[in-house]
């Protein structure tokens, strides 16, 4: 079981990112336009750079829904090898069975 601090970090970051996210956007979309004056676009990164680091989506980290493991993460099912191989033994994962020869 991962640290309660880092599944709690992790939890923290994915609300900023989804608050931050249509600012984000809008300020990236002014500042990749070349249209725009250089001014506008260099004061749209001055207000992307303000914002908070953790609102950035490339911070964000995948964990195991159910142990908080941040390695081996199967995106398919959102948990890890690890519970996925226990509940493929157990039979909770329907269509899946673990290999045995």
């Amino acid at each position: 079981m991962a640290k309660k601090a880092m599944v709690e970090r992790e939890k923290k970051r994915q609300k900023l990112v989804a608050k931050y996210a249509t600012k984000r956007a809008a300020l990236k979309a002014i500042a990749a336009d070349t249209s725009n004056p250089m001014e506008e676009r260099f004061k749209a990164n001055l207000a992307l750079a303000k914002l908070p680091r953790d609102s950035s989506a490339t911070r964000l980290h995948n964990r195991c829904a159910l142990t908080g493991r941040p390695h081996a993460y199967y995106r398919k099912f959102g948990i890890s090898r690890i519970a996925l191989r226990e509940l493929g033994s157990n039979g909770l994962i329907p269509g899946l069975v673990k290999s045995s020869w």
